[in-house]
This record gives C-alpha cells, structure tokens and sequence, in this order.
C-alpha cells in the first residue's frame, strides 16, 4: 500500500463509488426507454393488434411507426431540453419532443378507457374482429380529435375567469380592486410571440388595478425567449404591476428574469413586499421565491415571507404571490389573507390533474385555509411542453376583491 492510500484507506473503494454513476448512466435511461415502450405499446395493441385481425401489412406498419416513436421521444426531448447550465437544447427538437408526449398521453390514456367499450360491446354480443376493429377506429377518432382541440385551446387567447374574493381585513377605499392574473406564460421552442400580443390585448381590455405575472415565465433564458416575453411591457395596470419567480426560472436564470421584468416595468417581488396607499388605507402586496428556489443552487434565492413581510404592520391586509399552492403552510402561518398561485396548470391534459393533486393542495379555484387565508390557483395562461390542454382550459384570471 503507498503513502498516500495508507492517509486515505477510504479511497482504496473508490472504485465502488466509481461504479454507481455508471449504473446510474445506464439505469435512467433504461427506465425512460421502458416508460416510453409502456406509453407506445397499450395505444398500438389497442389500435394495431387486440383481436383486430388487420391485415400483415398495417400491423408492420404500425409496430416500425411505434418503435420510431419510442427511440425519437426521450431522443428529442433530451436533445431539445438539455439539462445543465448551458441549457444548449435546439428548439425544433423540443417541438418534435413536445408534441410526440402529448400525443402518446392523449392516446395512453384513451387507449386504457377504450376497454370500456370493449366491454359495452362484449356484452352486447359484438364479436370480434368486429368489436376490436370497432375500438380500434373509435380509439382513433377519439385521440384525433382531442388532439386537434386541445391544440386550438392551448394556442388560443386565455378565456377570462372571474371570482369575487371577500377579504375581511380589507379596507372600504380597496374594495372592488381588480386584481389580474397571468401566470404560466412557458415563452418557449413553439414560437408564440402572435399569441403573446393577444394576450396582452386581453389583458389591457380589464383595465386591472393590480397586475400580477405569478412565475413560469418562460423555458430558456432572457436572450433565447426576450420577443416572446416583450409585448409583457405593454400589459398595464393602474396600481401595480408585480412579478415572481417560478420553478421553471430555476431551470436556468431567474436573477437574469427578475432583472428583465424590472427592465420591462414590472416589479419584480424577489421575497419583498410593496404598499398600495388609498386615502389612509393600505393593502400590502408580497412576493415569494419560488418553492424550489433555495435546492437550485442560485446565490441568494430561496422562498422567504418572513423576509418578505419584515417591516409590514401586521394589522394590513395582506396579497401574497407564491407561485406553488403548496407554499399556502407559509401564508396561513403568517396570517396572510390571499395567496395568488399558479404552476398546476389544472392538470394541462387530462386526467394529469389526479397527479398533480397529489403533490399540491388545490388544483385550481378559490379555497380557503385556516382561519384567514385564503388561496386562489390559477391554471395558468399558457403551457410547458406539449401544445395541448384537454379539459384543463388556460385562463386570465381576475380576482375582485370585495370588503366585508
């Protein structure tokens, strides 16, 4: 044994620790290339085999369209949305990779239900090839044209959605402020600089008071997604136009994002606050970091409403931007009375929804927790990845605020 390993025995296992990456190496990508086979192969025996008894030629052709696919997903989504600081991803690979998840989920998910008319039709004495030829074509249509529909309500100008909030603490100057959300913008490959104008239309027609960007602007940085963040400062608001950080931003470079916003005109509420003033009433509007801030590794970032609210007089009715439902614990702790949030999406294609109910306390809507707070989640205005929402449709949230 040398010098040096017998001051450092421990090394001698490196070659052990040395081992576990390489595993890990093989072991992820093994994992995604099953989880795409899963996702391909239930669609294509639903469709390609399953009793249909298609001739030869259309069940090779679907099995090498199947197989492509599963090798061209996690392929395009790995070359599009590379991981790591650089973040060098080519966009027309991250379109090729969106729109291949969306499709593969739209045709999962039918695919799985398509055997309850299987079953409608067993019982009814369909025998097959008919009844799996029929679930077949039906399982086409069906994932066809939900796919056509939930592009158009993906690419579309966000409906507006209005809710009336009671705030208990609110001042009588403050009651009926309009309070305008847009959140989940994802500015990303797909080019939606038109989509972007409109929305900046839609939103100017509410003439709101308080204008607020609730994270998620954008997948890429300032310099890749800045024509398509730009009609952003045209959006206007009377009293205040405020701005946080979502997850996505931790992605890559959420001071860079905070700066640009601050450049656009917007304030961007990096865990602090602002005071609206209306005669001798205030209503105090504060902004978090997003959840995941503090494990992105990004100096001085990390979810804070202590920091936030350090200064503010604690009988001041207080807006909170926070762009995860779940960081709702902090708000009711700290006696906040509104939480603004997005980052569910509602789910985006459903029933994804199910899911994210499992990781956040609310999927969308108006709620209330503990005694004061209350929280209101947003689907977001537009959407990460696949150009798709089905029964999960994107919305201009405004919020008026009523005294009790």
């Amino acid at each position: 044994m040398t010098d040096r390993q017998t001051q450092h025995p421990e090394r001698s296992a490196s070659p052990d620790r040395q081992v576990r990456p390489r595993r890990r190496r093989i072991l992820l990508p093994a994992v995604v290339f099953g989880v795409c086979a899963a996702l391909f192969a239930v669609p294509t025996w639903t469709v390609v085999f399953a009793g249909t008894q298609w001739p030869v030629v259309a069940q090779v052709v679907g099995t090498v369209v199947a197989v492509v696919a599963v090798v061209a997903l996690p392929t395009a989504m790995y070359l599009g949305h590379r991981p790591g600081p650089e973040r060098s991803g080519k966009d027309g690979w991250a379109r090729v990779g969106d729109v291949l998840l969306g499709l593969v989920w739209i045709a999962f998910v039918w695919s799985v239900l398509s055997l309850l008319l299987r079953l409608g039709l067993f019982v009814a004495g369909v025998d097959d090839p008919l009844r799996s030829r029929i679930v077949s074509v039906a399982t086409v249509i069906v994932v066809v044209v939900l796919a056509v529909w939930g592009h158009y309500e993906a690419m579309r100008t966000p409906r507006v959605r209005h809710t009336t909030v009671q705030i208990d603490r609110l001042g009588a100057r403050f009651d009926g402020l309009r309070v305008v959300l847009v959140t989940d913008t994802h500015f990303g490959p797909l080019d939606r600089t038109t989509w972007s104008h409109r929305l900046t239309d839609a939103v100017n027609a509410l003439a709101p008071d308080v204008l607020a960007h609730v994270g998620d602007i954008a997948d890429g940085s300032v310099d890749r997604r800045r024509q398509q963040a730009a009609p952003l400062e045209s959006m206007l608001a009377s009293a205040a136009r405020v701005y946080v950080t979502g997850n996505h931003e931790y992605f890559g470079e959420a001071q860079a994002w905070l700066d640009h916003m601050e450049d656009l005109g917007w304030n961007s509420l990096h865990n602090r606050h602002v005071v609206l003033h209306r005669g001798g009433e205030k209503l105090i509007i504060a902004g978090v970091d997003d959840a995941t801030a503090k494990g992105s590794g990004a100096p001085g970032h990390g979810s804070d409403l202590v920091r936030a609210l350090a200064g503010t007089d604690p009988s001041t009715p207080v807006l909170l931007l926070a762009h995860q439902p779940k960081q709702i614990d902090d708000a009711v702790r700290a006696g906040v009375d509104l939480q603004v949030s997005g980052h569910t999406h509602g789910g985006q294609i459903w029933p994804f929804s199910a899911l994210v109910r499992l990781d956040q306390p609310v999927v969308h809507g108006l709620s209330r927790h503990g005694a004061r707070t209350q929280l209101y989640t947003s689907r977001g205005s537009g959407f990460w990845g696949p150009p798709f929402r089905v029964f999960a449709p994107s919305e201009i949230s405004v919020l008026t605020l009523v005294a009790s």
